[in-house]
C-alpha cells in the first residue's frame, strides 16, 4: 500500500491570499512523502550526535555549507513549489538552521523579525522561511508565535534591547511597547508539518520546559531579483541558485561542494560577521 500523500497543489489561491494578508501559512498537509521525511530526520539525527559537546543544538547555522547532502531536501520540489507562488519562479536558497531546543533547558527566542538581523545583507528584504517541524512544535515544547500582518509596509526593523544571552537564543528583542503579544498566534506543528513566514513578521517562541525535544529545520528563500551585498557578506556568507535564473547579478555558491573555511570563519566571527 502507498502511504505516502497524495499530489497537491503548492498553494491554493486561498492559502497564497492568507499569506499574502497575515505573513505566515500553516499548509493543512505533509511536507515530504513520509519516506523522504523519515530520512531527512535520520540525517538530522546523525549529525546531532556528530556535534561537539561545546556546541548547542540551538545553534546548527547553515549546516548546508558543509554538508552538501542537504540539498536533496533544501532544493526539493516539494518545498521549491511552496515558495514559487509568493516570490516567483526564479529562486535563491538563501539559508538553513537546524533549531533543537533540548527538553528542560531549551532556551526562549525573543520576540525579532528576521530581516532585522539582515539589514546590510540584501535589497529588498523579501525571504520566506519554510519551517518544518522535525518534532512535535507545540506550546508544551516551545513552538514558534507570531504576530500576523506586522511585516506589512515599512516593517522589519523596529527597536531593539538586549536581553540576557544565557535564556535567550539571540542577545537581543524588539522593546515591548513596539508589539501587542496579546494578538499572538502559536504555529503548532507535527513532524513533516510546515509553516511559512516571511523575514519581516513579528515572531518568537517560548522556552522548552517539557520533557519533549523541540526540533525544526528553517530553510529561506529569496527570488534572485533580490541582491545580496557580497562587499558585506562575503567572508560569512552565499547563496545557492535552486531554480530559475538569476536577475539581480548574484553570485551563486555550487551545491555539490563543502566549504569548511566559510564554516569557520563563522563560527569564529559569528553568523553575520561580527555584527
Amino acid at each position: 500500500m502507498n502511504l505516502d500523500p497524495p499530489t497537491m497543489p503548492s498553494l491554493s489561491s486561498s492559502e497564497l491570499h492568507f499569506f499574502q494578508r497575515e505573513g505566515y501559512l500553516i499548509p493543512p498537509r505533509p511536507l515530504f512523502p513520509e519516506p523522504k521525511f523519515h530520512a531527512l530526520r535520520q540525517h538530522f539525527e546523525e549529525k546531532l550526535a556528530r556535534l561537539p559537546e561545546e556546541i548547542s543544538p540551538e545553534s546548527m547555522d547553515t549546516p548546508h555549507f558543509t554538508d552538501p547532502g542537504l540539498f536533496e531536501w533544501l532544493f526539493a520540489d516539494e518545498v521549491l513549489d511552496l515558495v514559487e507562488p509568493i516570490i516567483g519562479p526564479d529562486i535563491a536558497l538563501f539559508s538553513s538552521h537546524f533549531i533543537a531546543k533540548p527538553p528542560g533547558t531549551g532556551r526562549r527566542v525573543p520576540w525579532h523579525e528576521d530581516s532585522a538581523y539582515w539589514q546590510k545583507l540584501m535589497q529588498p528584504h523579501d525571504v520566506i522561511t519554510v519551517w518544518l517541524a522535525i518534532d512535535p512544535s507545540t506550546r508544551a515544547n516551545g513552538c514558534m508565535k507570531v504576530i500576523p500582518r506586522t511585516h506589512s509596509g515599512a516593517g522589519g526593523f523596529s527597536e531593539y534591547e538586549p536581553v540576557d544571552h544565557d535564556t535567550n537564543i539571540f542577545g537581543a528583542r524588539i522593546k515591548p511597547h513596539q508589539l501587542d503579544e496579546s494578538k499572538a498566534v502559536y504555529l503548532e506543528l507535527q513532524p513533516n508539518e510546515c509553516s511559512l513566514h516571511h523575514a519581516k513578521l513579528m515572531h518568537a517562541s517560548d522556552p522548552n520546559t517539557s520533557n519533549i525535544r523541540r526540533c525544526g529545520y528553517t530553510m529561506r528563500y529569496m527570488s534572485t531579483r533580490v541582491k545580496l551585498n557580497e562587499e558585506y557578506c562575503g567572508a560569512f556568507h552565499q547563496i545557492y541558485l535552486a531554480r530559475g535564473r538569476d536577475h539581480a547579478g548574484n553570485r551563486y555558491a555550487d551545491p555539490t561542494k563543502s566549504y569548511p573555511e566559510l564554516a569557520r570563519y563563522r563560527e569564529s566571527n559569528g553568523p553575520r560577521g561580527g555584527h
